[in-house]
């Protein structure tokens, strides 16, 4: 096993983004790609990481960058900055997380065929969003994302399949959005699942999550389980 990194730049509405590609180049032929959708503060070396592992898995890995290149959040006032534009004009956010697939999907060691994207957080968010406009992808995951509707993609049909991992004391999704996201995704006519963890509040894939007054809060065994679950789906949609 010999995993190899490159930085990828792609534009999107005159913004110069930078994506982190990994993959095994022991592995001969195109493979399965995953991408990778950051939280608020940016692509960090956890979204990198991720995407390393993917590629110890078999997969190209693709953390990718919705900022812009170079571009962190610092503070949590910061990252909460940097991620209201996208918040708030969804169709922006879709466009942008659909050029980082394109540009996943033309890289030569890919499987155009097969695609899937990840995130954590506002990541989680972003992938479902994904899915909601009926991308030709094989699946999403959301690891403690944000359910909120966009309100621009009623009646739209998700071809990917969606797997939902939430921490049910999330005070950021109270139960009545997961109610109202499984109504959604039946609706849509999605292949969908959820699994909840039990005490377990936002953020718990992240190892510096510490602040239970915000509401997030790292949960080792959350953490475990939710990636063990991605494996098996990951599994399933590229067979």
């Amino acid at each position: 096993m010999t995993i190899r990194t490159r930085l990828v730049e792609y534009t999107h509405e005159g913004t110069t983004l930078e994506g982190f590609l990994a993959w095994d180049d022991a592995i001969t032929g195109k493979r399965p790609a995953v991408a990778v959708v950051h939280a608020w503060a940016g692509r960090t070396a956890f979204e990198c990481e991720k995407a390393r592992q993917l590629a110890m898995m078999g997969y190209v890995g693709f953390a990718v960058d919705l900022y812009g290149k170079g571009v962190l959040g610092k503070s949590k006032e910061e990252n909460a900055k940097l991620m209201a534009p996208f918040v708030e004009n969804r169709a922006k956010l879709q466009g942008r997380i659909a050029q980082a697939i394109e540009t996943l999907r033309a890289q030569p060691e890919v499987d155009a065929e097969k695609i899937a994207a990840i995130g954590f957080c506002f990541g989680g968010l972003t992938v479902l969003d994904l899915a909601r406009t009926g991308a030709d992808v094989r699946g999403v995951a959301s690891f403690h994302g944000l359910f909120t509707p966009p309100g621009n993609t009623a009646g739209k049909k998700i071809k990917a399949k969606v797997l939902a991992l939430h921490g049910w004391d999330d005070p950021m999704v109270p139960p009545n959005m997961v109610v109202d996201f499984a109504k959604e995704m039946t609706e849509a006519g999605a292949d969908w699942q959820l699994h909840a963890f039990g005490n377990t509040m936002h953020a718990f894939t992240l190892p510096e999550a510490n602040d239970p007054s915000f509401g997030t809060v790292y949960e080792p065994k959350a953490d475990a389980r939710s990636w063990a679950i991605l494996r098996e789906f990951l599994h399933e949609i590229f067979a």
